[in-house]
This record gives structure tokens, sequence and C-alpha cells, in this order.
């Protein structure tokens, strides 16, 4: 598919304009390396999931959010799980100081860091629930707008498209965002560039996103 001078920003934010992968570095300073740990090291007390911590940047106020730096959201979304978990107070943040001492049961040590990265987080799941599509299917992106996170992008809803990998079970992202840990078939949906984009794309270009089976209806 083209480029994303191409594809362009949504709300009139114009083009997408992203450094050269050559030559962009891990962290741009060194504050946003320390807020990457601390995410990190935050999660494995916490206790929560991938899927709540891209909720919580979701859910910052909007003027705010879009102010914010890439891992100004993520320090953000931090402070916002550390609350709603019990392991700081607000009033602990806001003094920065603790009140009293914490004794978490989980703790991610610097020595183990490396190996839970590697170890990564699997979303394989077993579902008894038989798939409702199948390779080939013409199936359409549901047009929906849940109050809650999902993992359904606005540029396919509504578009229609042919399936062409079915992954199986997998942790379904809008209800693990909010503590719910279910299975959900899971597709790779191929789209014609075209039809998302407009004249402006390739001809033979396509695009391919894995959707859940909840975003999807027969086309």
């Amino acid at each position: 598919m083209n480029g994303p001078h191409d594809m362009g920003g949504m709300h009139g934010f114009g083009p997408i304009d992203p450094e050269p992968e050559s030559q962009e570095p891990v962290f741009h300073a060194d504050w946003e390396r320390r807020a990457f740990a601390l995410t990190l090291a935050s999660a494995a007390i916490g206790g929560w999931t991938l899927d709540a911590s891209r909720f919580a940047r979701e859910r910052i106020d909007p003027a705010d959010y879009l102010a914010m730096s890439y891992y100004e959201k993520w320090l953000e979304g931090m402070r916002t799980l550390l609350v709603e978990h019990g392991v700081v107070s607000a009033a602990e943040l806001a003094a920065g100081r603790p009140t009293e001492k914490a004794n978490p049961d989980r703790i991610l040590r610097g020595d183990a860091v490396d190996a839970a990265m590697a170890r990564g987080g699997p979303t394989e799941m077993a579902i008894d629930a038989a798939p409702v599509f199948k390779v080939g299917d013409r199936v359409r992106a549901r047009v929906m707008n849940p109050e809650g996170h999902t993992r359904n992008p606005r540029y396919v809803r509504g578009h229609v498209g042919t399936v062409v990998l079915h992954h199986g079970g997998h942790v379904y992202a809008d209800a693990n965002a909010v503590g719910e840990r279910r299975a959900e078939h899971l597709y790779t949906v191929s789209f014609a560039a075209r039809d998302l984009w407009g004249e402006r794309a390739g001809a033979a270009d396509t695009v391919r996103v894995d959707l859940w089976q909840p975003y999807l209806e027969p086309a």
C-alpha cells in the first residue's frame, strides 16, 4: 500500500510524518527510558494487562492527550492504574512520597527483565465455540463506537474484506482491558487498499488486519 504520507491522519491533523526507522532512536531522551521501565515495573506490581494499559491512556482527557508526547501518555496511564489498583493513593502521588510502607506480592527485579520481555504475553486461549467464519469468507467490519477499549480500527469499520487466516481462540482485548479474560476467534482479514484509502492507493495493494469475531459480520 502507499506510504503514510498518502494515508493522511484523522480529524484534520494532516499526513503522518514518521522518522525514518533507520534513524529513529529507541528513546529520544533518558526520561523516556525511565518511563518505559516504570510502566513495566508498575504493571508487575499491580497485575494489570497490556490492554488495560492501553485503555488507561485512551481515557486521558482529549485536550491533555493531544498536548502530550508518546511517553507522557504512558506515564499518565500508569498513574491512573496505580491508583485504580490500589498500589498507591492519589494523595501519595500528589505528595510524591508514600504514606505507608508497601509490601507488593509481585516485583519485577532488574535481573528478571530480559526473561520477562522474551517471554512476552501469549494471547492464545482455548475456545469451545466453533468459528463463525472460515478462510475465503467475505466479511464486513462492524461499525461500532464502544465506550471502552477496542482493537477494531476505525478506518476499516463498514468496509468489506476477505478472511485469509483463522488463528483460533485468542484473549479478547476489549474484555481484557477491563479485567475480563475470555477467548474469541481471531482472523486476519484482507481489505483492498482502494476501498480504505481511495483512488490514490495502489490498485493491487491490500491491507491485512487481525480482527476478533465480535468485530465482524457476514458481507
